[in-house]
């Protein structure tokens, strides 16, 4: 582990899985609502233009469906980490990542050197 207070790890923890839930629980809704959407279209004929923004929605929905399994891999991925005494230890350099970071983002795989210099290089690649 990084060093950290066993306190600080376990509201770490705490945040981390209570995100989990938050975002199982959305995925759930999501898929929910996704079938209604499918089943009131079948029932509906539509003129094009609406079966555009029908389209549209659906695109907008499953982008942001993706956005959410993501994230819900990053945190099972943080989670894990706790598992295997690595959490809080930057995955590229080895060092601790510091508290006011882990506090600001419990997922973060980087220490706030190594982020930097990452998005630096994203930004210098067109």
């Amino acid at each position: 582990m990084n060093g950290l207070p066993q306190d600080q790890l376990q509201r770490l923890q705490g945040v981390l899985e209570q995100r989990k839930l938050a975002l199982l629980e959305q995925i759930g809704n999501e898929a929910a609502e996704a079938d209604a959407r499918a089943s009131l279209l079948n029932e509906v004929e539509a003129s094009p233009a609406d079966n555009a923004s029908v389209r549209t929605l659906n695109a907008l929905v499953s982008e942001a469906a993706e956005h959410n399994l993501a994230q819900l891999t990053i945190i099972k991925h943080a989670l894990a980490r706790f598992a295997d005494g690595s959490y809080g230890l930057c995955d590229n350099c080895g060092e601790a990542i510091g508290l006011s970071r882990l506090n600001a983002r419990p997922e973060a795989r980087l220490c706030i050197d190594c982020q930097t210099r990452l998005e630096k290089v994203r930004r210098s690649v067109p």
